[in-house]
């Protein structure tokens, strides 16, 4: 009888630290992506092409399905600053999942004085 009430505290203390375990486990995946992966990627975009004014579509591909994001820049005030517009979208889902705004100095841009900011979402 000693042996059985020990056989059991022990089976249902394991089972405990299990039943943790995974709860903590599913609290740190991933449900949502995060609007910097958008962010980083129109960044790239125009580090590396002579833009000054555009828009950008795009996905995450496998990683998040389910997620896209659009994008739209143009001269900020000073000379070769560029002002991004990104909006992170879920399909299906009417309302926008975030916004960023982002400013991006690229050395083969070149505007004038009198540019004016985006001003707006897209």
């Amino acid at each position: 009888m000693i042996a059985s009430g020990i056989f059991f505290m022990a089976t249902f203390g394991i089972l405990a630290l299990v039943a943790g375990t995974l709860r903590n486990a599913r609290s740190l995946q991933r449900n949502d992506v995060d609007i910097g992966l958008a962010a980083s990627m129109v960044y790239q975009t125009l580090k590396t092409n002579k833009f000054s004014e555009g828009t950008m579509s795009g996905d995450f591909g496998t990683a998040y399905p389910d997620y896209f994001f659009d994008a739209q820049w143009g001269p900020y005030d000073t000379n070769g600053l560029l002002e991004a517009d990104i909006v992170l979208n879920r399909h299906g889902s009417q309302k926008p999942v975030d916004f960023i705004s982002i400013l991006v100095w690229s050395p083969n841009v070149q505007t004038g004085p009198g540019s004016r900011s985006l001003g707006g979402h897209l």
